[in-house]
């Protein structure tokens, strides 16, 4: 997709409306909406405990859901199994256990292609194109990759389905500033094939610089929305959830 289409004109992929969901007892999040549009980035932040995370588990089928809808590509998914959901379109890459070690960086990329029926071979092939470091280390185990290398091969893993929508939970968590700045690099790639992204990340200076639109949530529910750049000119979200010199 050409970068010059906006926000507004995106096609809308996955429409998140007045979403209430927990783990039996009291909602953990309730009412919340989130949008995610075609080569766009979208970023949901805020501090822990807002309930980002638990927002990425009802959008994937894996806790219930008690009220509100879940629109993908149109079509109501709520209540779907995670299994269903990956076939129609929703890929994740969760922030930790998102690659098997022993295996090779190619058999991670099988695995990540378990329910296509064919074209493994050339599906990893295009993303060896898109993602460089592993095309060099396709035999070797993938537990010799460095920290931003897993999170690439984790990233493709989840892009061996072509999804409509990659789901990122905490990509940068705990790796080192020069990894931090590849995983980003490989995120634009992503957005530049025309994915939509929905990307929960606790760094909010650095997720907002780059969100074309975000949502900030706090006490499970929604408190600001807007683009990733005027969030960052907010001068409440810069005192509540970023501070001065972070």
């Amino acid at each position: 997709m050409p970068e010059a289409v906006s926000w507004a004109d995106a096609t809308p992929i996955l429409q998140v409306s007045k979403l209430t969901a927990g783990y039996g007892g009291a909602p953990i999040i309730q009412d919340v909406d989130c949008e995610c549009r075609e080569g766009k980035i979208t970023a949901i932040v805020g501090p822990n405990g807002a309930g980002k995370s638990t927002l990425m588990k009802a959008i994937l089928g894996a806790i219930k859901v008690t009220g509100g809808s879940i629109l993908l590509k149109g079509d109501e998914v709520v209540g779907q199994a995670p299994e269903r959901l990956v076939r129609k379109g929703i890929a994740c890459v969760p922030q930790v256990a998102n690659i098997f070690p022993s295996l090779s960086v190619y058999e991670n990329l099988e695995m990540g292609g378990y329910v296509r029926k064919r074209g493994v071979k050339q599906r990893a092939e295009e993303l060896c194109e898109m993602f460089p470091d592993l095309k060099a280390a396709l035999k070797r185990p993938a537990v010799t990759l460095s920290g931003g290398q897993r999170n690439m091969l984790a990233m493709a893993r989840g892009l061996m389905v072509e999804p409509a929508v990659l789901l990122l939970d905490e990509p940068t968590a705990g790796l080192a500033p020069k990894f931090v700045d590849t995983v980003w690099e490989q995120v634009l790639v992503v957005r530049a094939s025309g994915v939509a992204i929905l990307v929960v990340e606790q760094n909010t200076r650095r997720t907002l610089k780059y969100a074309d639109w975000a949502h900030v949530m706090a006490l499970g529910r929604n408190h600001l929305s807007g683009t990733g750049a005027d969030l960052l000119d907010d001068e409440e979200v810069v005192n509540l959830y970023i501070g001065k010199t972070h």
